[in-house]
């Protein structure tokens, strides 16, 4: 396991998402303790000394869980990272007193505000709530070390985000060789880099889908490269981005720890060759599950309805490539409905994409 400097304490560059730990039958919500304590146990073994959670994690389960897996390691030893939601509740005092109870770790080395999209940024810019006020006050009363975001916004979002606040330690974004187009994770972490503030990675390998990919996919790169899996592929292109502190992936068995901690021995990014092989695969895989928009906004412009296409495609995207309704439910869902089924969009679209189709298959997704 090779580390990087995070504040003067040295934080593994593979860390351990907290959401996805061995759980009771007919129960997401309970973890099965001795399952999940050896799957921390072998990951402190192989190094990796960050975990991640957050209040809402397998409704508060997931914080419990560490705090007590933990315990048998000296506090010095690791770093955690919890975070705050607002959409859960708008208390954070309340919140902050009990992940400091379910932890019981002394002090939170990672605070958060959890999940900056179009919905949270008005909460957690609002000077009357003071989330950002009382987070830093924490800080000064040393039960907080560092603090944060995650962050599913947009590029424009996470700017407006920034010019209002941005003497952040880390921030948290979904970060993958695939959504670096489809979710333009590339200009989200240019926005982020730009103002100096460190990335760390949620869903490197997008919930497991690019483990897997598809046939003609996986075929190209494991032609390439036979004793490699398709998850290192992932890993590597990571390592390839000089902003990059860590990466977090849910690793809920011992197969994935080792796999993971072998990829990230030493720092290995991929060559050009490689990069340029990598995203021929994604495009393969685009093609075959989603609508291949290049968000040029050609067809907003005479859309009577004046909807966001782009915005709703890439909300379709999502759907299709990495199965997530939470996302489709929030980014476009109501526009779609709008859709008058005019045609102008495709008329103006370069990619000539039949857009309205799409707007109709929106209507049935939620």
């Amino acid at each position: 396991m090779y580390y990087k400097d995070f504040g003067g304490k040295k934080v593994s560059a593979l860390g351990m998402g907290g959401i996805r730990f061995p759980t009771v039958e007919g129960n997401v919500n309970s973890i099965i303790r001795e399952d999940a304590q050896k799957l921390v146990d072998l990951a402190m073994n192989k190094g990796i000394n960050f975990f991640d959670t957050s209040h809402l994690y397998m409704a508060g389960d997931s914080e419990k869980f560490l705090g007590e897996a933990l315990k048998k390691y000296p506090r010095e030893s690791y770093t955690v990272a919890t975070k705050f939601y607002y959409c859960v509740s708008d208390d954070i005092e309340k919140v902050f007193s009990e992940q400091m109870e379910r932890l019981d770790t002394g002090y939170i080395d990672v605070y958060m505000l959890h999940s900056l999209n179009d919905e949270t940024i008005e909460p957690y810019t609002d000077k009357a709530r003071g989330y950002i006020d009382f987070i830093l006050k924490k800080q000064e009363e040393g039960l907080v070390k560092k603090i944060g975001f995650s962050s599913h916004a947009s590029p424009a979002v996470l700017e407006r985000f920034l010019d209002y606040y941005d003497k952040f330690d880390m921030a948290l974004i979904q970060l993958n060789y695939l959504d670096w187009s489809v979710l333009d994770a590339k200009r989200q972490y240019e926005i982020l880099t730009e103002h100096g503030i460190p990335v760390w990675v949620m869903e490197p390998l997008k919930g497991g889908r690019l483990a897997k990919l598809n046939g003609e996919a996986a075929s190209l790169l494991t032609s390439f490269a036979p004793d490699r899996t398709l998850a290192s592929w992932g890993m590597r292109f990571l390592m390839g981005l000089p902003n990059v502190h860590t990466v977090l992936s849910g690793m809920g068995t011992a197969e994935e720890i080792l796999d993971n901690c072998k990829t990230f021995e030493k720092p290995d990014p991929l060559s050009k060759e490689e990069t340029a092989l990598l995203m021929r695969a994604a495009e393969i895989y685009k093609a075959s599950m989603g609508v291949p928009c290049s968000s040029c906004r050609y067809c907003t412009a005479g859309c009577p309805a004046e909807l966001d296409i782009p915005r709703i495609v890439a909300a379709y995207n999502e759907k299709m490539i990495g199965g997530d309704v939470w996302r489709v439910s929030k980014i476009g869902l109501k526009s779609a409905s709008e859709c008058l089924g005019c045609g102008e969009c495709a008329r103006l679209c370069p990619q000539k994409i039949d857009i309205p189709a799409i707007m109709e298959k929106m209507k049935d997704l939620g």
